[in-house]
């Protein structure tokens, strides 16, 4: 099921340490990609896309000539073309930066179709020029070889690891300064419900801890009376 408009307006709102926390409430635990920072410069919203996927394996070297990017049904280049407006790619790498996932003019493609992100749990090349291009992009650190030299992309659209967090298409994926964050598809709304409220809830501590105030009875709300000050703020702000 798409995600809806509502849902990923609110998840851009929302920071990955926000839903750590709410999908740690439900007792799931490693959704957090390890290892991966962003190329991209600081902005204001979250990326927010459902994930379409890649997978590599480990490469044989009489599959992996440059011929092979010739063939149009060549996984790693169907998934440039196929991967849906809105939503992020994500490339399962082993966790492997030796070789690239891809490049400036892959991830560049992927702008232009109005692809939400892209995110390796391996390495891009090209990775200045995928930096200025203003489209969100995570990877554990440069690469420049051709990902011919130790990836051979097997399948798209099938479940993966990313960093140590399954991702399985259609789940939701979001990403900020601190990483990217993987949401169950079916628990979207849920978080990005939840997650607006414990924002609005932080970002009132927040302002009342520069002011000077002690984080007991605030952080967490065992005060009746932080509950009280915080409806207050609420009507106050529009929150």
């Amino acid at each position: 099921m798409p995600l809806n408009e509502e849902t990923r307006a609110r998840l851009r709102r929302i920071s990955t340490a926000t839903i750590a926390t709410a999908l740690f409430k439900r007792g799931l635990r490693t959704q957090m990609v390890q290892g991966v920072l962003p190329l991209h410069a600081a902005a204001d919203e979250s990326m927010v896309g459902e994930a379409y996927t890649v997978r590599y394996i480990p490469a044989r070297e009489d599959l992996n000539g440059l011929e092979v990017f010739r063939d149009p049904a060549h996984p790693q280049r169907r998934a440039i073309e196929e991967c849906p407006p809105g939503a992020v790619l994500v490339f399962d790498s082993r966790k492997d930066a030796r070789a690239a996932s891809a490049g400036a003019i892959l991830v560049g493609r992927l702008k232009a179709r109005g692809v939400a992100g892209v995110v390796t749990d391996g390495g891009f090349r090209d990775s200045a020029e995928i930096g200025a291009l203003g489209i969100p992009a995570y990877h554990s650190r440069p690469s420049a070889p051709t990902n011919l030299t130790l990836n051979h992309a097997i399948d798209i659209n099938v479940p993966i690891g990313c960093g140590d967090a399954p991702v399985f298409p259609g789940d939701v994926l979001v990403g900020d300064a601190d990483g990217v964050i993987v949401i169950p598809a079916h628990l979207a709304e849920e978080i990005a419900a939840e997650g607006t409220e414990m924002t609005a809830y932080e970002d009132f501590v927040a302002e009342k801890v520069a002011e000077g105030r002690s984080i007991r009875g605030l952080y967490p709300a065992t005060d009746p009376k932080s509950l009280e000050e915080f409806a207050a703020w609420r009507k106050n702000n529009g929150r």
